[in-house]
């Protein structure tokens, strides 16, 4: 039976002989179904349909649809001392993706900063030899594909390996997480943000949305506890969700200025 993917959200769903009947994800106040109402693909018609871009993205190789694909992010291949680490998915999982990733060296681990990504999360699983992925327990309810291979990890910080720590970051949602790398950046550490931290289009600030394309804001108190929970981290870089959304230097008091923005903006 096939596993149907989500048009609008990229999600994919468990083994059913017909599409369901709507995307839970897409139908969240958070997301909302495309205009021409709710469609469905599968991941033998994404490889006829659409390719892969595989190039670096500031040092990390980035990985994205092309055409565009549901919500467009890229996901990043993460060099960690302890293995490889996929950061975010998408959908588009097809023979030079494999090879590309096997050829840098595999995967050791998926993290996905929240369910907007989860995409086809167990079939990149799958491909590289069942390796786990892991997920915030807060966001359980959105996972649309269940799956054994997949760790639900709790409280507010998870040490993946000695360079690679996932923090659960409120706004978004209840299990938004982002990943500090302390290698990245040369050494000074990078965040990999997805749109937990939305990098802005002028590449010097990062924003907050409960939902980005229904625009509804966080409130100030929410902005804080962000504050609180980046102050101690050590980093450089900032990688967003999309295509050179990063911000390459100086990222820590970038982070600073935003949230200081927000703050007084909102109040």
């Amino acid at each position: 039976m096939p596993h149907f993917i989500c048009v609008q959200c990229g999600t994919q769903f468990g083994e059913q002989t017909a599409p369901p009947e709507g995307c839970a994800i897409c139908l969240d106040i958070r997301q909302y179904v495309r205009w021409g109402g709710q469609a469905w693909t599968t991941l033998a018609q994404l490889e006829k349909s659409h390719t892969a871009r595989i190039e670096d993205d500031h040092g990390l190789l980035g990985i994205e649809a092309k055409p565009h694909f549901a919500i467009g992010q890229r996901a990043l291949l993460v060099p960690d001392r302890a293995g490889n680490i996929l950061w975010d998915c998408l959908a588009q999982l097809d023979h030079a993706v494999i090879a590309a990733i096997r050829a840098a060296g595999g995967l050791s681990a998926i993290a996905i900063s929240h369910c907007h990504y989860y995409t086809t999360m167990v079939a990149w699983s799958e491909a590289f030899g069942d390796v786990p992925i892991y997920l915030h327990e807060n966001n359980r309810k959105w996972v649309m594909r269940p799956d054994r291979r997949i760790s639900y990890w709790s409280g507010e910080t998870l040490a993946l390996t000695d360079s690679a720590t996932l923090y659960r970051v409120p706004g978004h949602f209840s299990g938004g997480t982002l990943m500090r790398w302390a290698d990245g950046a040369d050494g000074q550490g990078a965040l990999l943000s997805g749109d937990i931290l939305q990098v802005t289009m002028d590449r010097q600030y990062v924003s907050f949305m409960y939902s980005f394309p229904n625009m509804i804001p966080v409130n100030a108190a929410t902005v804080r506890r962000i504050g609180d929970i980046l102050e101690p981290l050590a980093f450089d870089r900032i990688y967003g969700a999309f295509w050179g959304r990063v911000i390459a230097g100086d990222a820590k008091q970038a982070a600073r200025r935003s949230i200081a923005r927000y703050i007084e903006a909102v109040s």
